[in-house]
């Protein structure tokens, strides 16, 4: 019998030894596996000597009785690995960015512009950080340095970095950045992660809930016949932008309502015959990576007859891309950039308020038309200017998206400028 314990402990030995040898230590946090293991493993060796001890007094069991049961042994389970450290931070604003923002066909290239400069201006303030260690308190100073920029930060040829443009901006008491552009840089971030959160990239959304002053600092408003007759004298100052361009420009907006980035981007064969009309096409450009502001922006709108008379069909050349092919594109990828800067230059120096803009065109056709009679229907000057209707039910769209041509060429028809003598020149 005692031979049958002796081997029962010395099996009982094996069986420890073995589950010791077979494991991992390695992958072990928790030495004390290890060390529990071994002082089981010692106190059973001390036993089996003892039992070769004569003096061992060991009572056996009887012979009847079952074998005892194993030791409680603790319970071995592999450790989870290591959490991957570097798994977690590989993914950075900018590449979170480029993977569900600027990869997204979906997206419209304003929305894409929009991050682009919005990453960048964040990077230049705290590096391409992980997404995972950006908090409220990063937010909190980025909103801090976005509010303390100049407003003309990024206009200029030679900018001064964000941290000294905010210093700059503060000694020289320069008009800052509005809230209104400040929240949407913001509206960018939270849009991005919205998606982080969705995809359990990151916990929480820190870009949310932040409070903005976005009372207009400068109400835009429509152009006068007076300001509007300063242009036809104005001399169009640009060392590569012709004043036919200008000229061009300028009337497109003031017989169509077009957006500037509309105006920029058309090209040669977004000019069409449509139910007997010519129009302009504002559609994608796939090939440019440009699309309308939104999807009301994708419209035709009739050419002015005054538009035809003063030579806007000239510009459209065999072989050419864009309709205004002197317009650089800026390093962002954006046509129109430097007109705009040069249009900017050249209203502060006919004298015009801050509040007449380029932008105020548009103002001044949407006002024009709705205050022309009753036969112009409202929803016609909506589809013409790229606006959602005021009415969005699915009636409506369908409507809008059907309008006759020769409608919505009897509106842009209704536009007159009776003092407004600016000419294109010729070639």
């Amino acid at each position: 019998m005692m031979e049958l314990f002796k081997k029962y402990i010395e099996e009982e030995k094996d069986f420890l030894e073995g589950i010791l040898n077979s494991h991992n230590l390695t992958e072990l946090e928790h030495k004390t596996h290890e060390k529990n293991l071994r002082e089981q493993i010692s106190n059973l060796s001390d036993i089996i000597v003892s039992i070769k001890t004569p003096a061992l007094n060991f009572p056996l069991p009887p012979p009847e009785t079952e074998a005892p049961a194993t030791p409680n042994l603790p319970v071995i389970t592999h450790s989870p690995r290591k959490h991957n450290k570097k798994s977690s931070q590989a993914l950075t604003i900018k590449e979170a960015a480029e993977r569900f923002v600027f990869a997204n066909t979906r997206k419209s290239s304003d929305t894409i512009k929009g991050t682009q400069t919005t990453i960048e201006l964040f990077i230049e303030a705290f590096g391409d950080i992980p997404v995972d260690q950006i908090t409220g308190k990063v937010a909190g100073n980025f909103q801090d340095l976005l509010l303390g920029l100049p407003s003309n930060h990024g206009k200029e040829k030679r900018r001064l970095p964000i941290r000294d443009a905010v210093q700059d901006a503060k000694e020289r008491g320069l008009s800052t950045l509005s809230g209104k552009t400040a929240k949407n840089h913001f509206s960018r971030l939270s849009a991005l992660w919205s998606v982080l959160v969705q995809r359990e990239i990151v916990t929480r959304n820190p870009w949310m809930q932040w409070s903005f002053d976005t009372t207009k600092k400068t109400e835009r408003r429509c152009w006068t016949d007076d300001e509007l007759s300063l242009l036809t004298e104005a001399q169009w100052e640009h060392r590569t932008i012709s004043q036919r361009t200008y000229a061009g420009i300028v009337m497109v907006a003031l017989y169509t309502g077009m957006r500037l980035g509309e105006i920029c981007n058309l090209r040669c064969q977004d000019i069409e015959n449509i139910q007997e009309v010519a129009c302009f096409r504002i559609c994608q450009h796939a090939e440019d990576n440009w699309s309308p502001k939104s999807a009301a922006g994708i419209r035709i709108v009739p050419i002015h007859s005054q538009l035809i008379s003063l030579g806007i069909m000239s510009f459209v050349q065999p072989n050419q891309h864009f309709l205004f092919p002197d317009l650089p594109t800026s390093r962002d990828g954006v046509r129109g950039a430097a007109f705009g800067q040069t249009f900017s230059r050249l209203k502060d120096k006919l004298g015009l308020p801050p509040e007449v803009a380029f932008h105020g065109f548009r103002h001044t056709v949407s006002t024009k038309l709705r205050n022309q009679n009753a036969d112009i229907r409202e929803l016609w000057i909506d589809r013409l200017l790229g606006h959602e209707a005021s009415h969005r039910s699915q009636g409506t769209m369908n409507y809008t998206s059907s309008i006759d041509v020769k409608n919505l060429s009897m509106v842009i028809e209704s536009l007159d400028y009776p003092s407004l003598k600016m000419r294109i020149p010729r070639k």
